[in-house]
């Protein structure tokens, strides 16, 4: 079960940016928390990496910081406190030319109505990656390619944005599973949860129960149950009403079908049951969820402050 894949799947419907960033001078910048998942990857120069509860990182060029769930954090070119760092403020015009102690390409996916899937949030907040570009030229290519698409608003940019965010996480993100012991994070490696995630993923509109998706993983249901939440990260009844939903902003995103079709697809009986748990969920209806058009932000990418029962189907 290819769960980053899918997980990068749903992320898609938050507000994508990018930028390049040159620091110089003393200060560096810190980012407040937002609801989304980006990353910073450095270009030129060596900076440090400055979080609340941990040690500064030293980071080089070519290294990636995946930001997965928004947390608080900054980047300086020598250590400090996170509190000692001014917010980045992003301004609507390209990087000024002329000396800088680092440079950094940011890439962002950002939530204003929804929360950052269980599995982004299931990893650690910050995870930095030093990828291997001798074996993975392409991952190199992509960087360059977002580099320049970010420069310029070329005709396009509302489809190549999203195209290369989406491959640079997948990308980072395998490379962070190779390098080190992601044991305890969610990957769904285990062949029974993933089976049944297959189903959950492709059939979404199914009446399940724990009890129906512990039959098709072949497991007792207390097993199954376990095995699940420690592989996915939440229980299967709160999985499964998080992926319907997830699945049904992603068809008011990206299709024109009326909200009763979408309600039936990801497996509601009603518009009106659809509607209602969407907006539990997202805090904002349906119908102003769709008018909220996702955009494109080149300039600007951090904002600038800061159940059920488990037998009765769903």
């Amino acid at each position: 079960m290819d769960l980053i894949s899918e997980v990068v799947r749903t992320i898609r419907v938050g507000n994508p940016g990018s930028r390049v960033i040159r620091q110089s001078g003393s200060q560096g910048v810190r980012f407040p928390a937002f609801d989304g998942t980006g990353f910073h990857i450095v270009l030129d120069g060596a900076c440090w990496l400055i979080t609340e509860d941990q040690e500064p990182v030293p980071l080089k060029p070519g290294d990636v910081v995946l930001v997965t769930s928004g947390a608080t954090h900054g980047l300086n070119h020598v250590p400090c406190a996170l509190g000692d760092l001014p917010a980045m403020v992003m301004e609507r015009t390209p990087p000024a030319p002329g000396p800088f102690d680092f440079e950094f390409l940011c890439g962002v996916y950002r939530l204003e109505h929804a929360r950052t899937p269980q599995y982004f949030r299931a990893l650690p907040d910050l995870i930095t990656v030093s990828p291997d570009y001798d074996r993975l030229p392409q991952l190199r290519a992509l960087i360059d390619l977002l580099s320049a698409d970010t420069a310029e608003a070329y005709l396009g940019t509302a489809a190549t944005l999203p195209a290369l965010l989406d491959l640079i996480l997948v990308h980072s993100l395998r490379q962070w599973h190779e390098q080190y012991d992601t044991a305890g994070f969610p990957r769904t490696d285990d062949p029974e949860i993933a089976a049944a995630l297959r189903e959950i993923h492709a059939r979404p509109q199914a009446r399940w129960t724990v009890e129906r998706l512990s039959k098709v993983a072949a497991l007792p249901r207390a097993v199954f149950t376990r095995r699940f939440t420690a592989g996915v990260g939440k229980p299967p009844m709160s999985y499964l009403i998080s992926w319907r939903l997830s699945q049904g902003a992603r068809l008011l995103r990206e299709t024109d079908a009326t909200l009763a079709t979408i309600a039936r697809e990801v497996g509601y009986a009603t518009e009106f049951a659809f509607s209602g748990a969407f907006t539990r969920e997202y805090g904002v209806s349906p119908g102003r969820f769709r008018r909220t058009a996702t955009t494109v932000h080149l300039p600007s990418l951090m904002p600038q402050s800061p159940g059920k029962s488990a037998d009765r189907p769903v």
